[in-house]
């Protein structure tokens, strides 16, 4: 479709850090913040501010506890995460012609 298909990328998603975030966790379901930090090299807060940024739109969900006295957060893709990252990469493909629309 080509240019058109411009305004269905969705700018939540676009961004390097949130876009890796959303592909760990498709295929993961859930990851601790330190196993995110670690597989996307961010610092602390780079990656909360990104996280953030996802959970605010509704596409993960963030759960805070305790594990031995330690802090553990704990994020998650939601439904309506999977079904807008499933949306931005038919974006993607029909932008570079890789699928009919």
């Amino acid at each position: 479709m080509g240019l058109a298909d411009l305004g269905r990328i969705d700018e939540v998603i676009h961004g390097r850090m949130r876009l890796g975030i959303m592909v760990y966790l498709a295929d993961a379901d859930s990851a601790d913040f330190t196993e995110l930090k670690t597989v996307l090299e961010a610092t602390q807060g780079n990656l909360s501010v990104h996280l953030k940024k996802l959970e605010e739109a509704g596409y993960v969900a963030i759960v805070k506890s305790f594990v031995n006295n330690k802090p553990l957060t704990r994020v998650s893709i939601t439904g309506e995460g999977r079904k807008a990252f499933a949306a931005y990469l038919d974006a993607i493909a029909a932008l570079i012609g890789g699928r009919d629309q």
